[in-house]
């Protein structure tokens, strides 16, 4: 690692950092400087991680947390204050896909398990984690979004409507924080190459697609104390910002 490094003396949270997007934009945080505190579910995962992150010469801190205990999630924010005295980015990363069938066909059970995992555990994630932020002289929150948040394609119900809320989420929490230093914006990966895309697309070339690494410089872009955009949705396929 260079002595230049952006995000010197910064602490970074990001949520599903075992793999594919979460573990690879985590890399890139502590690689500009960052002390990046790594949640998932799996342990295997993290020390991964953990581990490319040191041969990198980066610091990291190991959580596991599954995202539907939210007395836990709740328990996040004074843990983080007493150990960090505050947090400057977070990136809510984790997600599931869920079933892929006709709305009328998904469990209960299924539905709520999306809901859950992929939008009220960031509003528990939210509730828990603003007050660090706005403790930070420029807190950067980054939200993981997906095309299918527009609802156009059928049989994606659970993960599109969670997506979709997710968003009206962090838009929500953008306009809140409008008056402090905190920024919200929403990133869509689009196809990108992770083990969400394999599962959602089985017969499609993986070596066709971007790789998760590619997506680094607009995470690091956006998490930068220069950043000043709030309340957008940054299409990286695409290069849109809306």
């Amino acid at each position: 690692m260079s002595d230049a490094k952006p995000l010197d003396g910064r602490f970074a949270l990001v949520t599903g950092a075992s793999r594919g997007i979460g573990r690879a934009v985590a890399v890139g945080l502590a690689k500009a400087g960052a002390h990046v505190i790594l949640l998932a579910r799996t342990v295997g995962g993290l020390e991964e991680a953990d581990d490319e992150i040191r041969a990198a010469g980066g610091a990291a801190t190991l959580i596991k947390l599954d995202l539907k205990k939210t007395v836990e999630l709740d328990a996040l924010g004074p843990s983080l204050l007493q150990r960090f005295g505050h947090l400057d980015i977070l990136v809510a990363n984790a997600g599931i896909l869920g079933p892929l069938s006709p709305l009328g066909h998904i469990r209960t059970e299924a539905w709520r398990e999306v809901i859950d995992v992929n939008l009220t555990a960031n509003w528990h994630l939210i509730r828990a984690l603003d007050p660090l932020l706005r403790l930070s002289t420029a807190g950067r929150a980054i939200v993981v979004s997906s095309g299918a948040a527009t609802g156009n394609n059928a049989y994606w119900g659970p993960y599109a409507v969670s997506k979709a809320g997710l968003e009206a989420l962090a838009k929500t929490w953008a306009s809140e924080l409008a008056e402090t230093p905190v920024r919200v914006n929403i990133v869509n990966p689009g196809p990108i190459r992770t083990g969400l895309r394999a599962k959602a697309f089985p017969g499609e070339d993986a070596m066709s697609l971007k790789t998760p690494e590619d997506l680094v410089p607009l995470f690091l872009q956006l998490a930068s104390p220069d950043c000043k955009d709030t309340g957008r949705i940054f299409d990286f396929k695409t290069g849109a910002m809306r």
